[in-house]
């Protein structure tokens, strides 16, 4: 039986950003209860050459928001604040809020939609199918796991279960 484009994309998505916006709650009572500057953590990065915690967030919402896109609607606007933990569980609430008004019939069918992004380099075309699967999902997903690392690494007591929401 095969999977449907709908299936393959805003379950998968609500749950990555589910489980993000979990791991962003506890981040933020860990920094409470450790009286630890917010800014310590949403400022952190792995490694020099990597995008610091909010900016993997930022990422990881625009990615399956990226959806928008194969079926054919703008893709949202998301809270563009990122100073605080609030901020970025609002810019997750949104990301969910805009998933959670796709529908099946919106996305199913558009394996082969043109879809074309704009990147740095240029324009680069896709279909619907390799878009959501060699595009959308790992990125969402690479996002996700970069900014749970980030706080595992600084001590936020989360898990698996945590990530996977």
């Amino acid at each position: 039986m095969a999977i449907s484009m709908y299936s393959a994309s805003v379950p998968l998505f609500q749950q990555l950003l589910g489980g993000m916006k979990g791991t962003l709650v506890k981040a933020k009572a860990h920094c409470e209860a450790k009286k630890i500057e917010e800014a310590a953590l949403l400022e952190d990065r792995l490694f020099p050459d990597m995008f610091k915690f909010s900016r993997q967030v930022q990422q990881a919402t625009d990615m399956a928001c990226g959806t928008a896109r194969i079926a054919g609607v703008d893709v949202p606007s998301l809270p563009t604040a990122a100073a605080s933990f609030d901020d970025l569980i609002a810019r997750v609430d949104a990301a969910l809020a805009f998933l959670g008004g796709l529908t099946a019939a919106q996305l199913d069918g558009t394996e082969a939609k043109d879809v074309t992004i704009t990147m740095r380099t240029g324009p680069r075309s896709f279909t619907g199918q390799a878009y959501l699967m060699t595009w959308l999902i790992p990125h969402t997903t690479f996002h996700v796991t970069s900014a749970y690392n980030i706080l595992r690494h600084r001590g936020v007591e989360i898990g698996k279960r945590d990530f996977l929401g």
